[in-house]
């Protein structure tokens, strides 16, 4: 499995964005979560077996109304966590 983690600023929080991200992420075979952070950013961990299921969700995100949110994206390979269920919002 290949997972990422992605942090998402800009005006990424009280826009519905993680119901969204939620929602999307039912058209794709990804496993994940997503949570508000307390400095204002999304935080967005992703998980799937192909890296390009990873990159077609992100670039579903960008052109999906949340990407006028997104002024900033940050990126980071991590390691896969097994105990991921589905795709989840965190409080």
């Amino acid at each position: 499995m290949i997972a990422r983690k992605y942090l998402f600023g800009g005006r990424v929080q009280g826009v519905g964005f993680r119901y969204s991200t939620k929602q999307l992420a039912k058209g794709f075979d990804v496993l994940g979560t997503v949570r508000n952070l307390d400095d204002g950013r999304v935080e967005l961990i992703l998980s799937a077996e192909d890296e390009g299921e990873l990159d077609a969700f992100l670039e579903e995100l960008h052109d999906s109304p949340l990407g006028h949110h997104i002024q900033e994206q940050e990126q980071f390979d991590i390691a896969h966590d097994p105990s991921l269920r589905g795709f989840q919002i965190q409080d």
